[in-house]
């Protein structure tokens, strides 16, 4: 390749049309924005966003709100600690099903069997406890391994053999739903312990007021200490940060919201066991996905397999371990929704519990084309779900309803999606 040698070095470069130039738009970092303008940069990024389609979790959070409006005008009894209580209980099931289906959604691609694999997972603990009697824990961990592996088969199928991730695991949703059924025999039911460990999951609440404040504190700290320390080492690195301002905002407004639900269930039960349980697992799958090199591959994948693939990234092992997560999940969040109804039967991971899985990741803000996303979208996605239920029922509206209420809120999502990735390509950011 011939080059050049008698063009002007970029640093010789004179601007012929300095006005033209400074009336150009030039790209600048938000957080130096923030940083320089004070007040008046948080107003110009947030017009930036809105016009660049980058709404981020705003929507559905406003859908939230003005969905529990709607039902609190409709019933006072809405808004209760003992409702609001049940509400967060109610959702982690489902909630942890999501978890998984945001791993899922991040590579751009679906899960279907997750429903199935939940079912098998109650199913199977219910037979080696209570049929075999095997120790409860141990039965707990192989209940869980039985997703993980069945995760890993699908996604070997996906990433090896090249199968379409909707065939292989519309299969396994097929497979694992007989499997299940085999399993449980013909009387097709099983109770589990009233006093066990799983039937503890949805059960058990902390009764001490010190408990839910506790955990309100726990969080708020854990939160401004890893965004002051991750702005010093941004700082520390020249790269740059948000202003200790902004830190300082979202910590009083994490706090307020945490202190605030502390309160609900204190008046109530308790801090529930489920909801610690579920904050948990959101901590640690959102910091595997945003502050670990595994989670920067899956980010990548979603973004470009081909280019992933040629910055060394080993597409076939990442694919796979995405839906061992998923399976993972899928199975923790079977025996979350067996222990709310205390038994193991031939309806488990049946019904609507597939799509409510993937419209809560969805609805939450992750894309279905995958590279955007994070796990904190399961809690918001399926809080929407499980208020839109609640809510009906105490209104006494039948199921159709329902399903018709929620399908027409996941559409809306899916319709924001897509406007927001166009808006984005016109803007230059996708």
């Amino acid at each position: 390749m011939s080059i050049d040698k008698t063009s002007t070095p970029p640093e010789d470069n004179v601007v012929e049309n300095p006005e033209a130039a400074r009336g150009s738009d030039v790209a600048v970092d938000p957080r130096l924005l923030v940083r320089e303008q004070g007040l008046a940069g948080y107003v110009t990024e947030f017009k930036r966003k809105i016009k660049a389609g980058d709404l981020g979790s705003m929507p559905v959070v406003i859908g939230l709100v003005i969905i529990w409006i709607i039902f609190q005008s409709l019933n006072s009894n809405f808004l209760t600690a003992g409702n609001l209580s049940d509400i967060s209980v109610a959702m982690v099931g489902t909630g942890m099903i999501a978890v998984g289906i945001v791993f899922v959604l991040l590579l751009g691609e679906i899960d279907l069997s997750v429903g199935s694999l939940s079912g098998v997972a109650g199913a199977t603990f219910a037979v080696l406890n209570i049929t075999h009697g095997m120790n409860e824990v141990l039965a707990f961990v192989l209940a869980i391994l039985t997703g993980t592996v069945a995760g890993a088969i699908q996604g070997f199928f996906f990433a090896k053999i090249g199968v379409p991730a909707f065939a292989v695991t519309l299969a396994g949703l097929l497979f694992w739903n007989g499997f299940m059924l085999k399993i449980l025999g013909d009387n097709g039911t099983i109770n589990l312990n009233s006093d066990g460990l799983v039937a503890k999951l949805t059960s058990y609440y902390f009764s001490d007021v010190a408990a839910a404040y506790g955990l309100a504190v726990a969080v708020t700290v854990l939160y401004f200490l890893s965004a002051f320390f991750g702005n010093k080492r941004r700082e520390a690195a020249g790269v740059p940060s948000k202003p200790l301002s902004e830190t300082i905002l979202r910590t009083v407004l994490l706090a307020v919201v945490s202190f605030a639900v502390a309160i609900v269930f204190n008046q109530y039960k308790g801090l529930p066991l489920a909801v610690v349980i579920f904050v948990g697992v959101l901590v640690i799958t959102d910091f595997v996905l945003r502050r670990t090199a595994y989670g920067r591959k899956v980010f990548a994948l979603g973004g470009s397999v081909e280019a992933s693939r040629r910055a060394g990234i080993n597409v076939d092992m990442v694919r796979i371990s995405v839906f061992a997560i998923s399976g993972t999940f899928a199975a923790l969040g079977g025996l979350f929704i067996a222990s709310k109804i205390a038994s193991a039967n031939q309806g488990a991971g049946g019904g609507d519990l597939l799509m409510n899985a993937i419209a809560a990741a969805v609805i939450g803000g992750t894309s279905l084309f995958g590279g955007r996303g994070r796990t904190w979208n399961a809690l918001l996605g399926v809080l929407v779900i499980v208020s839109i239920q609640y809510g009906l029922a105490l209104e006494g509206i039948a199921s159709p309803v329902q399903y018709m209420i929620t399908g027409g809120v996941l559409l809306a999502t899916v319709v924001i999606d897509a406007v927001t990735r166009k808006t984005q390509k016109t803007a230059g950011r996708a």
